[in-house]
């Protein structure tokens, strides 16, 4: 079985995912090809025991004893805030490449390789309809950024955090359009904000103000959580 790659791998992520790995290791053996890690955790907005540890691990052969043989492992990482990885294989990379553009240009772009082979790195993406899935997403992410502030709007904790995880997930699509300027956008999320926001003409001053929040007191740079989301909704239904 190869050895782990994380020289690259912050310290702190370090101690956390290592044991996590050499566990699904051990169950999984040679039928583990590649494994990255991926998302916030490749860069400097990481915030340890707050934000997600993303793993990609792909699998030779992927079906449900995999699956199975798997849980306890994926369990115990839960607490040490490890989502639940993407497990695939190499034939439903190829089949699902062009129907998730978005997903798997950020895995390529934006990862460091913990084990195996580079089986992102030469990946080859179809973005003809990049603008159109781009488009899907940000008119999905506003109806349900609504549906989210209706169930949460009456309690004073959860519209800074609806803001901000809204605004994460955005952060990828807001690179892909970018790709319309550029073949290479920015992988730093403040600098994607202000590029994208200047090409668009958004308010790149209110999207970084949430992006660097870290209080969670419902309050961003000392005002109201709620006047914050008013101007993001606005932003969001004029993009859309």
């Amino acid at each position: 079985m190869k050895s782990l790659k994380l020289e690259g791998v912050k310290p702190e992520l370090k101690t956390i995912i290592q044991p996590y790995l050499i566990k699904l290791l051990e169950i999984h053996k040679e039928n583990i090809i590649s494994i990255v890690l991926y998302g916030s955790a490749t860069g400097k907005y990481f915030i340890p025991g707050r934000s997600d540890i993303n793993l990609a691990v792909v699998f030779r052969d992927l079906g449900l004893k995999e699956l199975k043989d798997s849980l306890r492992v994926i369990n115990s990482g839960a607490s040490k805030r490890i989502t639940a990885p993407l497990f695939l294989s190499l034939s439903h990379i190829e089949t699902s490449k062009d129907t998730f553009p978005i997903e798997f240009i950020e895995i390529k772009e934006n990862n460091i390789l913990v084990y195996g082979e580079n089986i992102f790195g030469d990946l080859e993406i179809d973005e003809a309809n990049l603008k159109l899935f781009c488009k899907r997403e940000i008119e999905g992410k506003l109806i349900r950024i609504r549906q989210a502030y209706l169930e949460i709007g009456l309690k004073k904790k959860g519209v800074e955090a609806l803001m901000k995880g809204s605004l994460n997930s955005l952060i990828p699509v807001f690179r892909a359009l970018l790709r319309q300027k550029s073949q290479k956008p920015p992988v730093d999320k403040e600098q994607i904000l202000i590029e994208f926001c200047n090409y668009y003409g958004l308010s790149k001053e209110m999207f970084i103000a949430i992006l660097r929040d870290g209080m969670n007191d419902e309050k961003i740079k000392s005002e109201s959580v709620e006047v914050f989301f008013e101007k993001y909704l606005k932003e969001i239904e004029k993009l859309s």
